[in-house]
């Protein structure tokens, strides 16, 4: 999978994701730093990459302003440990693959993984 991390994700998941085989670029590293959420989901959408953020401002511009997106991975986990991060990133990958692949919007909270929308 493709995978484009916004500038508020936990860039730490990046090498985890690499490490198992996904093609993973982020806002500030690979693309300039500070562009509008507009911008960042146009790049996602043009790229067809999954979107990994941690603003709920994204839920904002697509639900309410009808932005298209090629998926989006929600993380509402303000505050977890890496190792909680990456098991849930996992059950996210093992279970909702298809969902994430198909351009879906899944939220990872704690105890919750949801397709939103």
């Amino acid at each position: 999978m493709k995978f484009l991390f916004d500038q508020s994700a936990d860039f730490r998941l990046i090498e985890h994701l690499r490490g198992r085989g996904h093609d993973v670029t982020a806002i500030s590293r690979d693309y300039p730093h500070s562009l509008a959420d507009e911008d960042v989901l146009s790049i996602a959408r043009q790229e067809r990459r999954i979107l990994v953020v941690a603003d709920r401002d994204f839920g904002e511009l697509i639900f309410n302003q009808g932005f298209s997106h090629a998926g989006v991975l929600f993380f509402r986990l303000p505050g977890a440990k890496l190792q909680t991060k990456i098991e849930h990133l996992d059950q996210v990958l093992h279970e909702y693959a298809d969902e994430l692949a198909a351009g879906e919007f899944v939220v990872v909270a704690s105890g919750n993984i949801r397709v939103a929308g």
